[in-house]
């Protein structure tokens, strides 16, 4: 009989669940023998290394229930770092760097790409900065897929995914700059 490989998947959702405990306890939430060493590589992916150390107490700083004694920044930021330590096959990040500002969300993204080479994201997100290096976007207007493609192609070809980008973050390129982008695509 054939053996079956199920793939292991995180999901990080937007309004995250931090358990009382400490930092260092809430990372290591779905690894429990993840290595102080471990817990810090997946806290400086999400971003989070830096503010922990600020804390008090850094990794041993106390949670308290609900993590109401954090910003919500700083809460998805350990919701990550906790997926992270994982090492999951499929990531679903649900809106999961809403709280966190423009450059903070670059530098995960930036550092999900290279820790996270095998793994599949799927993003949902309502800010376009999320999704503008995703390899295939899907716009929903209204509940109905009104576009797919990378950003450039959408740039180019989807009238709602233009007015949001321009609305969230001004007009950055030009459409010679768009079109620059779709030909270097098509090249093999």
């Amino acid at each position: 009989m054939a053996k079956i490989s199920i793939p292991t998947g995180c999901i990080v959702p937007q309004e995250t669940i931090l358990f009382s405990g400490t930092i260092r306890d809430n990372i290591r939430y779905g690894v429990p023998t993840a290595s102080h060493e471990a817990v810090i590589r997946a806290a400086r992916t999400a971003q989070a290394h830096d503010f922990i150390l600020g804390l008090p107490e850094g990794y041993d700083t106390r949670v308290e229930e609900r993590g109401v004694n954090l910003s919500g920044g700083q809460k998805q930021r350990i919701a990550l770092a906790r997926a992270m330590l994982a090492s999951p096959e499929i990531l679903i990040l649900d809106d999961s760097t809403s709280a966190v500002d423009i450059d903070t969300e670059r530098r995960i993204q930036d550092e999900l790409a290279i820790t996270n080479a095998n793994c599949t994201l799927l993003v949902v997100a309502q800010r376009v900065s999320s999704v503008l290096n995703a390899d295939k976007i899907i716009v929903l207007d209204k509940g109905r897929i009104v576009g797919r493609g990378s950003h450039a192609l959408l740039m180019q070809n989807c009238d709602v995914y233009r007015e949001i980008y321009d609305s969230q973050l001004g007009r950055e390129r030009s459409d010679e700059e768009a079109k620059a982008l779709v030909q270097r695509e098509e090249l093999p």
